[in-house]
């Protein structure tokens, strides 16, 4: 391992470290963020969960554009080629614009008439409407960041993000706090702490990734024409993830709904334990993030070897670490979910679920790092139908007959969240190992090379 392997293993977990660091501190926030809100009731924490689902689809189609930056950077920078860097950060640049400004317009259009449409109870409509219209304002500083984001972590600098994201989650805390309790906005004062937090964190991250020099694009460094063949190559690569996120999240978003249905108790029990999840699989996002970015400079350096090295060692490092959080999770479940609401009932609901779910983070992990081999790869579409067919086809299909015809629990809510991840961790990992990897890599080699080409 550490004749063969080390010096790949060294590099996964020095990109990665930063990034589990991040992910890990930002997630301990968002938990006190949530439990500040839950000291206001359950009311309160079903007002501003009842849409995260959405702003969890907004988030993703950004990191959709991501994903094709973080590919054509990264190769870029495994050839060497500096034109191919600058001219892909302006790419994504330009579509962060651009998609910030469409998003935010059509959700701030769309805010008040959400809760009706996902089934909201009567007492939370209005003020889950308020929250949602005012942290949308946000939208185009946050596409700028999430893309931002992924363009220095392609040239291997996961430190800055990693700083930048932290300073914004400590000020939405230190907001709340002013607005939340001193000055008892309540839900709204909420809001308004997520949308100025959100606002600087973008300024200062797109200010950070356009002064460094291997991604700083200049308008005369490159030709038209090449520019727009970066463009395409940028849109073939992000529209399928971007598909894949609207699909995936749009099925989020109707799933909770009919959890929604189930009442207000079950529904704060189902978010907040969806919540109390999240830190126990973000290092697996985090090496996710890794894998990408390496795959991508190995097709660069057209690095064969390099490839499958990253692609073994990254599958069992996420593998064994998915494990271990799981069993954290596991005998944790029942604390974490006394920090976020002192409800004894949504903590009883919450910790089962969590205790059920406990058991999937490893195979959740491998479908984590077997999609981000394939985004690497730039292959976007085949995860489009994983995760497509995962969500409508077992994930709300079983839900719908559970609720509909037997009355299941949220225990057997989230046994048809177990059968959706499992369903695409073995969908995405096992072509992997028939040779589809290897296809792949010769495939996305030809355009990147053929893009080199015509400099």
């Amino acid at each position: 391992m550490r004749s063969r392997y080390g010096d790949t293993f060294k590099a996964i977990i020095t990109l990665a470290l930063p990034m589990i660091a991040e992910e890990i501190l930002s997630t301990l926030l968002q938990y006190v963020d949530t439990a500040m809100v839950g000291r206001l009731g359950a009311a309160a924490t079903a007002s501003i969960n009842l849409t995260a689902t959405v702003n969890w689809l907004i988030g993703s189609l950004f990191s959709a554009f991501g994903v094709a930056v973080t590919a054509m950077i990264s190769s870029g920078y495994g050839a060497k080629d500096e034109d191919r860097m600058r001219e892909s950060s302006f790419g994504g640049f330009l579509l962060a614009s651009v998609a910030g400004l469409v998003i935010a317009a059509i959700a701030l259009s769309i805010a008040h008439i959400l809760p009706v449409w996902m089934n909201a109870s009567s007492e939370i409509v209005k003020s889950a409407g308020d929250y949602f219209f005012i942290i949308s304002l946000s939208i185009p500083l946050r596409s700028l960041s999430r893309i931002e984001a992924c363009a220095l972590r392609a040239v291997k600098d996961s430190r800055t993000p990693m700083v930048i994201n932290l300073s914004q989650n400590i000020l939405n805390i230190i907001l709340n706090y002013l607005f939340i309790y001193t000055l008892g906005k309540g839900v709204v004062g909420a809001a308004w702490a997520t949308f100025i937090s959100f606002t600087l964190g973008g300024i200062l991250m797109t200010y950070m990734a356009l002064k460094n020099e291997k991604i700083k694009f200049r308008r005369e460094d490159g030709k038209r024409e090449k520019q727009k063949k970066i463009l395409k190559e940028a849109f073939s690569i992000a529209l399928p993830a971007a598909a894949t996120s609207t699909t995936s999240c749009l099925g989020h978003i109707v799933f909770a709904s009919l959890v929604s249905g189930m009442g207000t108790v079950v529904f704060a029990a189902h978010s907040i334990a969806l919540s109390a999840e999240t830190i126990f699989y973000v290092p697996g996002y985090a090496l996710r993030g890794s894998t990408q970015t390496l795959i991508g400079i190995s097709v660069g350096k057209d690095d064969k070897k390099n490839f499958r090295e990253v692609e073994i060692v990254s599958v069992l490092i996420t593998f064994i670490m998915m494990t271990i959080t799981g069993a954290l999770l596991y005998l944790t479940a029942f604390p974490i979910m006394r920090i976020f609401t002192p409800d004894e009932r949504v903590v009883e609901m919450g910790a089962e679920v969590l205790k059920l779910i406990a058991f999937s983070e490893p195979i959740f992990g491998l479908m984590i790092v077997s999609e981000g081999i394939c985004y690497g790869l730039g292959d976007t579409k085949f995860p489009f139908w994983v995760e497509t067919i995962g969500a409508w086809g077992i994930r709300i299909l079983f839900t719908l007959i559970g609720l509909r015809h037997f009355s299941i629990s949220l225990f057997g809510v989230w046994i048809c969240m177990l059968l959706d991840n499992t369903f695409r961790a073995l969908m995405l990992f096992l072509p992997l190992l028939g040779g589809r990897d290897l296809k792949l890599f010769k495939r996305r080699r030809d355009v990147v090379f053929n893009s080199i080409g015509e400099r």
